[in-house]
């Protein structure tokens, strides 16, 4: 049995926003939310941002069902 090497190639951002173009319009929409609630989240430091720890996290989960519908590889999880 061979295992298939996986290894990280960038890719051009031509090809990127010609392959995000692809995906329905509510699956770019949760990434773009997803991404933005992650980068809060983990902006959100101290016992004062707890509330809005939650409610980015409610956030994150709504955008991350949306994705998982669509590939459960495009989960986004919270930067800690």
């Amino acid at each position: 049995m061979n295992a298939r090497v996986q290894v990280d190639v960038p890719v051009p951002d031509a090809v990127a926003l010609l392959a995000g173009r692809c995906l329905p319009a509510r699956v770019r929409v949760a990434v773009a939310d997803a991404a933005e609630a992650a980068r809060l989240y983990a902006a959100c430091r101290g016992p004062q941002y707890a509330e809005a720890r939650q409610l980015l996290e409610a956030r994150l989960r709504v955008a991350n069902k949306v994705l998982a519908a669509c590939n459960p590889g495009l989960i986004v999880k919270p930067y800690s």
